[in-house]
């Protein structure tokens, strides 16, 4: 896999860190099941004594071949009730620590939701879709299940190891000791196991975050990959992603799986180990040992193991958790855009409404996405109120670049830019948003009915105006046709075109009535008798407003009141279709170079 999936020890550290704060709001339920963890210990621990009871009486009553059937059943409905109220607290502490983690992971999604939304859009130029995904979806989901294990696990572990320890050295302290002397091992063993296990973990979220960027692009693509007869490289791309998730999953369950062959075969030492003392003890007599206490130590024993086996799944678990975190928390720490709360509207109210004239300027514009490759280096324009302004030039002029900016999806790194002679910097985003309108390339639609496509986060518009608007897009036949008119529902399964997708898309922009458009290749996806209704829609559309358009098929643009070409970031030439083909420069040889057969 590329060299870039390095497992970083100080950011795993850090996620633990933060896990375990992030819990201290849920304190409260897990202070409960703690309550209920140390219920089922103490049941647990002191349930060997009665064994140890029962154990003497029966080798009592064979020895003088008179059973006492009376005290065997008073001993063994204790019993009974021992281990099912540690069966009963037991459930209830992992019930409350499964509702404590999933709220925990509930809050964690809301989070990256609301992250989502305060990221900058170079975040999304950036990472992979599928990366990104599955960080919401994977990650989040390992860091529940993880948890949720860890948890109640280690305090489980914990409080049984301390009962079973005072328990054993109350018993018989001699037997206790031989208990203990494995701990060491045990303990080293955990720590070598776990710190190998770590960096795998965190590895194989960070290989599975790349095969799921590779599978979101192979079926958004999936059209072109048939087209260009690629599917065996793409899939070659994906098996070979596969092959190290598997590969690394195969590592980091080897070496965790060999925590519980090795704690068994310890535990098996363990026991040999208890049986020799007792017997020993019991031998030399005077000692306080008998077959009861040995049977009793057996199951301390075994209760003393069960705890540290636990711990290191336990601990494995806590690894898991700390290896999907960090890339949740790389995500959460991502840089924000800038908080703008304290920014007042300038040219519009809270509702929308407003005056604006339309005038913008853009001065000595200076940007890169790279701050040290800057692309559009001293920028300069001014446009007057209502006219309709083309941006052309060759693919990487900068027009997309400069839409872009005019949004405020990126910040300027040097210049201005001006609406009605106020900055956009000077403006919160929400107020620039709600000045431009958009119609872009991608025709996004989200499912819902072609009412709420529309309509999309525009309140107030009536029956009536939508069906002009529908009429005005060149979309009033086709909804018509639809089953449920503008009700249609449009899904993964719905039959709808690329073009009639742009339509709608137009008919988006047209019902948000912004004061000034942006108009990003509006054309690209319709035929050429689509165009000629398309265009005559954005001309009535475009009337009064100011309104940038960035076009490749320049017969789009021939009524623009200015026409700016571009090249490697600086203007080159502008002025109306007219002029520039007097001109006979750049323009002239693009337009000439589509329409030389006209």
């Amino acid at each position: 896999m590329p060299g870039h999936m390095r497992f970083d020890p100080n950011a795993a550290k850090g996620s633990k860190k933060h896990l375990f704060k992030a819990m201290k709001p849920y304190a409260p339920g897990i202070l409960l099941a703690f309550v209920f963890i140390a219920a089922s210990t103490v049941m647990a621990v002191l349930a060997p004594q009665f064994v140890k009871k029962l154990t003497n009486t029966i080798a009592d009553g064979a020895a003088t071949h008179a059973i006492n059937l009376e005290e065997i059943a008073k001993i063994g409905t204790v019993l009974i009730i021992f281990y099912l109220t540690d069966s009963i607290c037991h459930y209830l502490a992992n019930f409350i620590m499964t509702t404590v983690t999933q709220r925990y992971v509930r809050r964690m999604r809301n989070e990256i939701s609301h992250k989502i939304n305060r990221v900058p859009l170079k975040y999304f130029d950036a990472h992979q879709y599928g990366d990104t995904l599955s960080i919401i979806t994977n990650d989040v989901d390992t860091v529940g299940q993880s948890m949720d294990q860890a948890i109640a696990m280690f305090m489980a572990s914990v409080m049984m190891l301390v009962g079973v320890l005072i328990a054993m050295f109350i018993t018989a302290w001699q037997m206790a000791l031989t208990v203990i002397a494995v701990l060491p091992f045990m303990i080293i063993l955990i720590m070598i196991i776990s710190k190998l296990a770590m960096p795998q973990f965190a590895k194989n979220q960070r290989i599975l975050g790349k095969m799921n960027g590779i599978a979101e692009e192979n079926y958004s693509g999936h059209t072109v990959i048939k087209a260009f007869d690629a599917s065996d490289r793409k899939t070659a791309q994906f098996e070979n992603a596969n092959k190290a998730l598997k590969r690394g999953v195969f590592r980091g369950q080897t070496i965790a799986g060999f925590i519980q062959p090795a704690m068994t075969f310890i535990s098996y030492f363990s026991y040999a180990a208890v049986c020799v003392v007792g017997g020993l003890l019991i031998s030399k007599g005077g000692s306080g040992v008998d077959l009861g206490t040995i049977s009793a130590f057996l199951m301390y024993a075994q209760l003393f193991q069960s705890p540290l086996n636990q711990l290191g799944q336990a601990m494995n678990n806590l690894q898991m958790a700390a290896g999907a975190a960090t890339r949740v928390y790389e995500f959460l720490q991502q840089e924000e855009l800038s908080d703008e709360t304290g920014k007042e509207r300038k040219l519009l109210a809270k509702d929308g409404s407003g005056l604006i004239r339309g005038e913008v300027e853009f001065k000595n514009v200076r940007f890169g996405y790279d701050p040290e490759k800057i692309i559009i280096p001293d920028f300069s324009a001014k446009v007057e109120a209502g006219m309709k302004v083309a941006i052309v030039g060759p693919t990487g002029a900068g027009k997309t670049t400069m839409v872009n900016l005019l949004m405020r999806f990126y910040e300027l790194q040097g210049g201005d830019i001006t609406v009605d002679g106020v900055s956009i910097k000077d403006m919160p985003r929400e107020e620039v948003h709600d000045i431009f309108g958009m119609v872009l390339q991608d025709t996004w639609m989200f499912e819902g009915s072609i009412r709420d496509n529309i309509l999309f986060s525009k309140k107030g518009v009536s029956d009536d105006q939508l069906e002009n608007i529908c009429k005005e897009a060149g979309i009033y036949h086709y909804v018509r046709t639809l089953p449920g008119g503008l009700d249609y529902v449009m899904g993964e399964d719905s039959n709808v075109s690329g073009g009639q997708k742009q339509l709608i898309t137009i008919a988006r922009a047209m019902a948000e009535n912004s004061p000034l458009l942006i108009l990003d290749e509006a054309t690209s996806n319709v035929d050429t008798r689509t165009e000629e209704v398309i265009q005559r829609a954005m001309d009535k559309l475009t009337e009064g407003r100011t309104s940038f358009v960035i076009a490749h098929r320049l017969s789009t643009i021939r009524n623009a009141d200015l026409i700016l070409v571009m090249k490697d970031g600086n203007i080159i030439e502008q002025g109306n279709h007219e002029a520039l083909m007097a001109e006979n420069g750049f323009y002239a040889n693009l337009y000439n170079s589509q329409f030389a057969n006209e």
